[in-house]
């Protein structure tokens, strides 16, 4: 009997990219297709109506529910005319997912029949189950009445036949069941307290943004081989599964020549993507096999959240599409590059990046400097809680390990900004501040112009680094939400801008010169920020044992990390921002042990389901084979000869049974070591249990399967191996 892992590899390797038809158009003619962007709100609107609603987004006035039919009748008519039969208020829960529960257009007419309708009360707010979505208790079973309310800040858009709707949504009693409310308050938050900031220096501003740049990270599967391999389709990553001894050591995929399937496929999510009004830029392959990136223009942090979360549904839709699963898991093989997220995150207002240096006057530099250091300051401040905010059971897998920055949060400036902020600590020279700009590099090739080079250089290992106009956060998980992290950030900016602001103020009060005050504040902040400012090599374990003397948090056990949300501190700068109080922060905690917990608990059954029905019977049935190779050797040139002629086979007999008796034992251990977990009924004792004792059990189960796929003959081997899963094309 044939091998069926023999045989789905083989049903890969022949695929051929599917056909993807090209629109006419250009991009630029078709971007936004299926949004209800501002031109058809423009169109299907009454002026007036239109009027308002734009103040509502661009300038946050208050959403007069007055205008709701009118919107939904502009609304409706334009879904109506691209074929939308129905409507969902589309939301995402803490499942790190999203939510929706399509409505058809239709009422009854009173006759009879039926009408096609569609009312702003409709489109204002709905009513889902909020006792079937985690809340960390805020609802319970017969406690189940929850809100979604709609957010005019982010467009609706049109996915086949359906309408969606962003909204935010909320418990009965006001409490953020997911992750837009809070990230909604938490922009406000830094846009107030920017501003004011702001004013010292340009005294017209009306609004600071947050924006976002991600950059997606993913890996693609052939999805026969994925169907294979039950850890992947249970758990999203491989259980076990040893090194393919070519893997990423040539880096000869990063940059590549992207494959043919995979071009077909990147092809078909772009056309759909900015048909949807994500403003995809750029494409290419990553450095492990099979690992791709895609990343889009900057965008509002709001409308760029929504438009990663939409953008990883589709993902998945399309790469069945073209026979792919796409991998999110921050690790889905072990021994090579694990998938983050980065997050290109800066301040803007409406004349400019308020993060972009060099200005132009020194008073434009001294607010370049303001900005980096009061962002130094809400890292310095919060560096534990920013952690917490990107720590997942699947993201911890990655972080520390090829090129994925460590798990403890620095900031890298670059030589020339550190300079500016040694001598401005150090001297009185502030009021003369340079920045530098980019400088020409010439390489003496005739045919190559003159380099402009950025006035900071790159450090892989930081999980946050000045980047030219932007930090990058680079330690946020490829499957997470976005506005998990930039809450936190935007809240922690907010709180640093707000004492900022508080403390130039009384200084002014006292008699002082607006600039003395500005520089005596900001000398006294970059003190305060030092222990966060690390320059060198992440990874090194020189940098952990410095970190732990600068007070910076070295842990890396999830729930320990998450335990940091209801440090006091931290509750209080949610409370002070008005961003979560610390009843939702506690129910947000109680959801993420929960989940930690449940992850674990997924991955140790299916460990043990596939270590005893797929591992061990192959281990055995290969160790049969041996036995009676053995035997008739013996048998055809006598026990003395014979003995000689197997004695390797006796070898691997011995160790097969010895791998599998561990295996076994493993196992024991860990159903035991689950059990008692169980037992526990705090969410956050258990999921401490499911860390500290069941998921290095795991571990000891998996060094054993690795050891024997090497020795198992390849042919009685059930699962696709790395080599197979990692080059498919």
């Amino acid at each position: 009997m044939a091998n069926l892992r023999f045989e789905v590899v083989a049903e890969a390797f022949r695929k051929k990219p599917l056909e993807v038809e090209t629109p006419k158009e250009r991009p630029s003619e078709y971007f936004g297709k299926n949004v209800f962007n501002r031109a058809k709100m423009y169109k299907y609107l009454p002026r007036d109506v239109y009027e308002k609603l734009i103040d509502v987004i661009d300038n946050g006035a208050r959403l007069d529910r007055s205008i709701a039919d009118a919107v939904a009748k502009g609304m409706k008519q334009w879904a109506d005319e691209n074929g939308a039969t129905h409507y969902t208020h589309w939301f995402q829960p803490l499942t790190e997912g999203t939510a929706e529960k399509h409505d058809a257009f239709i009422e009854h007419d009173g006759k009879g029949g039926m009408i096609e309708d569609f009312s702003g009360k409709l489109l204002a707010q709905q009513e889902p189950d909020a006792s079937s979505f985690p809340s960390g208790g805020i609802r319970n079973t017969f406690e189940a009445r929850g809100y979604s309310a709609w957010d005019p800040t982010s467009p609706v858009f049109i996915i086949d036949d359906t309408l969606c709707i962003p909204t935010i949504f909320i418990s009965y009693t006001g409490e953020a069941l997911d992750y837009k409310a809070p990230l909604l308050r938490a922009l406000h938050a830094v846009s107030m307290a920017a501003t004011d900031v702001c004013r010292y220096f340009y005294p017209d501003v009306k609004k600071v943004t947050s924006n976002l740049g991600w950059e997606q990270e993913y890996f693609l599967v052939d999805e026969s081989l994925y169907s294979a391999r039950p850890d992947l389709m249970l758990t999203g990553r491989t259980l076990m599964g040893h090194d393919s001894a070519k893997n990423q050591q040539m880096d000869d995929h990063y940059f590549g020549t992207i494959p043919e399937r995979v071009q077909a496929f990147m092809k078909d999510l772009e056309i759909q993507a900015l048909q949807l009004g994500i403003p995809c830029k750029t494409r290419h392959n990553e450095v492990a096999p099979n690992q791709f990136e895609m990343a889009p223009i900057y965008e509002e942090c709001n409308l760029a959240v929504d438009h990663n979360m939409l953008l990883m549904s589709l993902m998945k839709r399309v790469a069945r599409k073209h026979g792919f699963r796409v991998l999110l898991h921050e690790k889905p093989f072990a021994g090579i590059n694990g998938s983050g997220k980065h997050n290109n995150w800066s301040l803007s207002t409406d004349t400019g990046i308020l993060l972009h240096g060099p200005g132009k006057t020194a008073e434009d530099n001294l607010r370049f400097v303001v900005f980096i250091t009061e962002t130094l300051k809400a890292v310095h401040s919060h560096n534990s809680l920013l952690k917490a905010s990107i720590m997942s059971a699947t993201n911890a897998h990655r972080l520390g390990g090829n090129e994925a920055p460590p798990a403890i949060i620095s900031c890298f400036l670059g030589k020339q900004l550190t300079e500016i902020l040694d001598k401005i600590e150090h001297t009185d020279e502030g009021n003369s501040l340079l920045v530098g700009d980019k400088q020409a590099r010439k390489l003496n090739i005739p045919e190559i112009p003159e380099l402009l080079i950025d006035n900071t250089d790159r450090n892989r290992t930081s999980p946050f680094a000045f980047t030219g106009n932007r930090f990058e956060f680079r330690a946020v998980g490829s499957e997470a939400n976005c506005a998990a992290a930039m809450i936190v950030l935007n809240t922690a900016m907010a709180e640093a801008l707000t004492s900022f602001k508080q403390r130039v103020d009384a200084l002014i009060a006292e008699g002082t010169d607006k600039t003395a005050a500005i520089l005596t504040v900001l000398r006294d902040d970059i003190r305060a920020s030092r222990p966060i400012h690390f320059e060198g090599n992440g990874y090194s374990q020189e940098w952990v044992e410095e970190a732990r003397r600068r007070g910076l948090d070295t842990e890396t056990a999830c729930p320990r990390v998450f335990e940091h949300y209801l440090h006091d501190h931290n509750v209080d700068m949610f409370e002070a921002m008005n961003v979560m109080s610390r009843a939702e922060l506690a129910a947000r905690n109680e959801v993420k042990w929960e989940t930690y917990t449940k992850k674990i608990q997924i991955e140790a059954r299916v460990l043990g389901d596939i270590s005893m029905n797929h591992i061990v019977p192959v281990a055995t049935n290969y160790q049969t084979q041996l036995a009676k190779n053995v035997e008739k050797m013996q048998a055809v040139f006598g026990e003395a000869e014979g003995k000689q002629l197997t004695e390797r086979n006796v070898k691997l007999i011995r160790e097969i049974a010895e791998r599998i008796q561990k295996i076994e034992t493993y196992v024991e251990e860990l159903v035991e070591a689950r059990k008692k977990a169980n037992r526990i009924s705090d969410e956050h004792l258990k999921a401490i249990a499911y860390c500290d004792t069941v998921a290095p059990k795991m571990e000891d189960i998996r060094y054993q399967i690795d050891k024997l796929e090497l020795i198992v003959a390849d042919e009685l081997w059930t699962l696709p191996k790395y080599r197979e899963l990692l080059f498919i094309r």
